[in-house]
């Protein structure tokens, strides 16, 4: 199965996102670790004063997670998937959020523009075509001492972790998918993607390749345990 990349990709995106939030609802623990994913961030006093950019923010429980961790934070949620964003602004925001369509790689052509205090990327990098890049550009967009939280689909390489991944998916993810309106092309792709990407130790060392340092790896509980993880990392200070 090919993967899908760019336009592909976020049209898949637009044509399930109708469905996307029943769907990921039904995932035990989904919004509970976007949230604790968001306090690992550890943005001080609330977030107040932080310029915080939610990337791949989709139909917008990343941004809810920012909000519970940092009420006081101005955030800039992007996405390149229409359908998505759509779905998020429907929804009640405060002022301090705002949404652009975009992706990471455009987005100085929509006028998103640095230094953020703090970026969060809740399932982003792993369906990028250049994970490099893309983490290049974050490191770019970051004020020095700017911190930065990758939560991602990135198993240990156990066959343990493997094998329950797959059976979720083809037990229960790919099905439900596939009675949306978007069908089942994007959980097909959910599935082998993660297959193909970065264990958690490979992940770790593209972000310090990125120029990223205090890379740290913290677990998430449940069946999603040795499946998804969240990496902390800073934008090294400036030299004094």
């Amino acid at each position: 199965m090919t993967l899908l990349q760019g336009r592909e990709l976020a049209d898949a995106f637009d044509r399930s996102a109708a469905a996307y939030d029943r769907l990921v609802g039904a995932n035990p623990g989904y919004h509970a670790h976007l949230r604790l994913a968001a306090r690992r961030l550890g943005l001080p006093a609330g977030g107040a004063g932080s310029r915080v950019l939610d990337l791949g923010c989709g139909t917008g429980a990343s941004t809810a997670a920012l909000l519970r961790a940092a009420p006081q934070a101005r955030i800039t949620a992007v996405d390149a998937s229409a359908g998505m964003l759509e779905r998020a602004r429907a929804k009640h925001w405060p002022p301090e959020v705002t949404f652009v369509h975009s992706s990471v790689e455009t987005l100085a052509e929509t006028g998103v523009t640095g230094p953020f205090d703090a970026a969060f990327a809740a399932y982003l990098v792993r369906n990028t075509a250049d994970p490099d890049a893309v983490l290049a550009a974050v490191h770019g967009l970051l004020r020095p001492g700017g911190r930065l939280a990758v939560h991602e689909y990135a198993l240990t390489g156990a066959p343990v972790h493997r094998a329950v991944w797959s059976t979720v998916c083809w037990g229960v993810v790919i099905p439900l998918g596939a009675a949306g309106p978007g069908g089942a092309r994007l959980y097909r792709h959910l599935w082998r993607s993660v297959l193909g990407f970065d264990t958690a130790p490979a992940l770790r060392d593209r972000l310090q390749r990125a120029g990223f340092d205090e890379v740290r790896i913290a677990p998430v509980t449940g069946w999603q345990r040795g499946i998804v993880h969240t990496f902390t990392a800073q934008r090294p200070a400036a030299a004094e």
